[in-house]
């Protein structure tokens, strides 16, 4: 059990938990569109295993019984995501009538629960026929997406508790067209550089969208990291320094304050679409929220590479299964430094979990959800206004890249039978919050 208690959250704290669509749905014959995940996963050496999506947890079918878990836990919100091809198989024009029935039911079935539905509206499944024109490489993927954010409020919005843009534009941008280790899977700087503007651009459109059809309470969630130098010598501490400006502050300071680090504009130079700063209005359109997600820190030294501004190393901690280490006053920290830094818009810790090895008795990853409870505390005891904290992740799951091979659920998923077994981790946060919503 935990430590904590749900009273020393007070009033109005959210719990919840958080999936995504290509991790969990499956279902992908109701008129869906391909996904850059679907081929991404199905070209050999991208996946372990070569483990795909067609079917993970097959939420699809089975979204009742997962809801019924949310509620039994004592959680007061899913925090879930939209599949942009199955509600637009190209990603633009006509619609699937299916894909919005299914979400329909799921956000009802949500509501009949006592569940408050947080939506994400791209959590990283682009349509595989938006790539086929440049994907994020593209400027007009930011008409694209905001006519997407649209459908969704129209259709969607009165239901939904918040919405989300994007999740982890880190991810999308950096991690997928410059380190080329997720879909689409480039390993090329000005692929990189266009896709990290042009993720915020289309976040800022779709906020003008979402807005513009009745939408309430939007936001966006970024992985951020605690950044720290292998050592106090000048040029780890300044590989540090442009570490956390890749990683967080070209996020941070693009939404929250309309400016780019100008180490990283330097660094990517002529490979940023020209005369992006007239965009920077819209890239930083005013929130209601922010959310943050949490797994680790980065330890950062002088790149060895002379085309690398910087090299991560690994620290001495105990680390997850994913072999990142278990760091809670990172989370404290950056909490802390968003709040007096950035903004003063409620902080919600959207995702925070741990992988680990197989089994139901998992008494590290109770202790892991504590004492990163505990950081959310010390970090509102400092002045965070942190309105809620979501579990990574209520089902174990398609981890992309690392496919079935690593599991982070608090509720066991055999994907032969599709069974669900609730684990220790599960029952500590039904004991804390013994369904007092």
């Amino acid at each position: 059990m935990f430590s904590v208690d749900r009273k020393d959250f007070g009033p109005g704290f959210t719990f919840g938990v958080a999936t995504a669509a290509y991790q969990i749905e499956g279902g992908q014959d109701d008129g869906r569109g391909a996904s850059i995940w679907d081929s991404f996963s199905s070209t050999p050496g991208n996946v372990h295993n070569g483990d795909t999506g067609a079917v993970a947890c097959n939420h699809y079918e089975l979204w009742p019984q997962d809801l019924d878990l949310i509620r039994d836990g004592g959680f007061d919100g899913y925090r879930f995501s939209f599949s942009w091809p199955r509600l637009i198989p190209e990603g633009t024009g006509a619609i699937n009538p299916a894909g919005v029935d299914f979400y329909d039911r799921l956000i009802d079935g949500m509501l009949a629960r006592g569940i408050k539905p947080y939506a994400t509206l791209y959590h990283w499944d682009l349509p595989s026929a938006l790539q086929d024109k440049g994907g994020w490489m593209n400027r007009d993927i930011a008409g694209w997406f905001a006519d997407y954010a649209a459908l969704v409020a129209q259709k969607f919005g009165d239901r939904l508790q918040a919405t989300a843009t994007i999740n982890e534009p880190w991810c999308v941008a950096f991690l997928s067209h410059y380190l080329g280790i997720h879909a689409p899977g480039y390993r090329d700087v000005r692929a990189a550089a266009r896709a990290m503007h042009h993720v915020l651009f289309a976040h800022g459109t779709a906020i003008d969208a979402l807005r513009a059809n009745g939408a309430k309470n939007l936001g966006i969630v970024l992985n951020l990291e605690k950044a720290e130098a292998a050592s106090d010598n000048p040029e780890d501490l300044a590989a540090m320094n442009m570490g956390d400006a890749v990683f967080n502050r070209w996020y941070l300071g693009g939404i929250l304050k309309g400016q780019y680090p100008e180490d990283v504009t330097t660094w990517l130079g002529d490979n940023l679409p020209r005369d992006y700063q007239r965009d920077m209005e819209v890239v930083s359109r005013p929130l209601d929220w922010l959310g943050i997600n949490y797994y680790t820190r980065g330890i950062y030294r002088a790149s060895t590479d002379g085309s690398r501004p910087f090299e991560q190393i690994k620290g001495d901690l105990e680390k997850t299964d994913m072999g990142w280490e278990i760091y809670p006053k990172g989370l404290s920290d950056l909490l802390v430094r968003v709040s007096n830094e950035y903004t003063k818009i409620p902080l919600y810790v959207t995702e925070n979990g741990m992988a680990e090895v197989e089994g139901d008795d998992d008494p590290r990853r109770v202790h892991y959800y504590d004492d990163h409870l505990k950081a959310v505390l010390s970090a509102r005891a400092q002045g965070a206004d942190v309105r809620g904290y979501f579990a990574w992740s209520l089902l174990d799951n398609y981890e992309w890249a690392e496919g079935y091979n690593k599991r982070f659920g608090i509720v066991h998923v055999d994907y032969e039978t599709q069974q669900r077994t609730p684990k220790a981790s599960y029952r500590a946060f039904q004991g804390m919050l013994h369904n007092t919503r």
